[in-house]
């Protein structure tokens, strides 16, 4: 798996091609920029990568080596929403990118698993309850930051996003140093502890939260389809805490009801999109960081093809641009959850929910399905230089009809870019992932199919 990038040569490459390797802009765009890098799609995939990969290194929360929740360059935070603020779901999406870094050589072996043990052990002493992780912590204490009054213990879909790079980590030690191995050993204790059973709140579903203070009131039970299909894998696949097919038959897929085929922009999609005939595309992207999709079906959906046809759906639609946006098109597409004009919002597809704001990581994360597609919107951002690129790769959102750029990034939205760029160029987090003997007998119960099944 061990393929080496020189971290000094991405960066050399990102000072020399904006000053030296220019031609004149001809991609439309009208907001006065003028030249067009010259950047080979392999180097482009590199600098993007690389930098992204920063964001869950050396912008990493100090004490825990957590991700950061949110990270602004202008400084500017609102209340109590400060830099020290870690989130599980984007931490989890950040150690895979890590784990990608290791692979590439953008920081050793020994330096990668001194971070893996930092966080591992935040973990161990951080705030759980019945073994879920809560959606944010302070990473300087491990105490519960709520998300909400009532949103301040378990988070169970976090929880599996978090489980999810764990599990990938596990496997990549799992056959290593002693040090190494006993790494993996700590995190199969975390994985083992999560009481998945407890959170069906006596029922054949799964629920989001649970607080010690105010138990189910948040009364949230996960039916699909969403971005939680990975929630109910990890479900399926615990040893310990572990549920059975029913919690996923009738609980997630609605005795088959999240079978609803229909058609949108011209693509024919088979689930049922919680009330929206396609959302936004995070919902394509985080459970698939560590479930591979390719040729992965159960009896409800062909996974591949469903999300590819719901990400065309996404491009199509801004194609289209029915609200006349500007600059929306096949170089400028992508609607999804982000920091928005008007402050936080779930761009999706629909003229309702599209508020001209495009989500960098809407396309680029789409890349495992819409290779070429994805490959030119990051060619477009790219050529925009520092009004949405930094020094943690593209910034979260912008919208060119409102000339609003801000220079501020998310975890959630940063982790996919580098780790689906990753399986993009070599499968690794779905390789890993996918390797675990729990997941393996967790997509079996579930009557799973997929080239990885043993």
């Amino acid at each position: 798996m061990k393929k080496v990038i020189i971290p000094t040569l991405t960066l050399a490459l990102l000072a020399s091609t904006w000053s030296c390797k220019t031609s004149n802009n001809q991609d439309g765009d009208n907001d006065g920029d003028s030249t067009k890098v010259e950047i080979s799609d392999e180097a482009l995939l590199d600098s993007v990568q690389y930098r992204t990969f920063n964001y869950f290194w050396d912008g990493a929360e100090p004490t825990s080596g957590m991700a950061r929740e949110r990270y602004h360059i202008d400084g500017q935070y609102i209340g109590d929403d400060k830099p020290n603020i870690v989130t599980s779901g984007g931490s989890g999406f950040g150690i895979m990118a890590v784990l990608s870094g290791i692979d590439r050589g953008y920081v050793t072996r020994e330096d990668g698993l001194a971070r893996m043990t930092q966080i591992v052990g935040f973990l161990e002493r951080a705030d759980k309850f019945h073994g879920a992780f809560p959606h944010w912590w302070d990473g300087e204490t491990g105490k519960v930051k709520p998300f909400g009054q009532k949103d301040n213990g378990g988070d169970l879909v976090e929880t599996a996003f978090l489980i999810q790079g764990l599990l990938a980590v596990h496997q990549y030690y799992v056959n290593g140093s002693d040090a190494e191995k006993a790494l993996a050993e700590r995190i199969d204790k975390l994985w083992k502890a999560v009481e998945w059973d407890w959170y069906r709140n006596g029922q054949n579903v799964l629920y989001w939260h649970w607080s010690p203070e105010y138990a189910w009131e948040m009364n949230f039970p996960v039916r699909g389809f969403n971005e939680c299909l990975v929630m109910y894998v990890l479900a399926a696949a615990s040893p310990t805490h572990g549920v059975p097919a029913e919690v996923y038959t009738e609980g997630w897929a609605e005795n088959g009801a999240i079978v609803s085929p229909h058609t949108v922009e011209g693509y024919e999609l088979k689930l049922r999109y919680q009330g929206t005939q396609a959302g936004p595309l995070f919902w394509a992207h985080y459970s698939f960081l560590g479930l591979d999709p390719t040729g992965l079906q159960d009896k409800y959906a062909n996974y591949f093809d469903e999300m590819k046809n719901y990400t065309l759906v996404n491009r199509a639609y801004c194609i289209r641009n029915p609200k006349g946006y500007k600059n929306y098109g096949e170089n400028s597409w992508g609607l999804t959850a982000s920091y928005s004009v008007k402050g936080y919002a779930a761009h999706a597809p629909n003229e309702s929910e599209d508020q001209g704001v495009i989500s960098p990581t809407a396309a680029l994360s789409s890349i495992v399905y819409t290779p070429k597609e994805s490959m030119q919107v990051m060619r477009y951002l790219y050529n925009k230089g520092d009004k949405i690129w930094g020094k943690y790769g593209f910034y979260d959102a912008y919208s060119e009809t409102d000339n609003w750029y801000p220079q501020r990034y998310l975890a959630i939205d940063q982790g996919p870019i580098a780790v689906m760029i990753e399986n993009h160029r070599t499968q690794l987090l779905w390789k890993l992932f996918m390797s675990h003997p729990d997941v393996q007998k967790g997509l079996k119960k579930l009557g799973f199919d997929s080239p990885h099944l043993m």
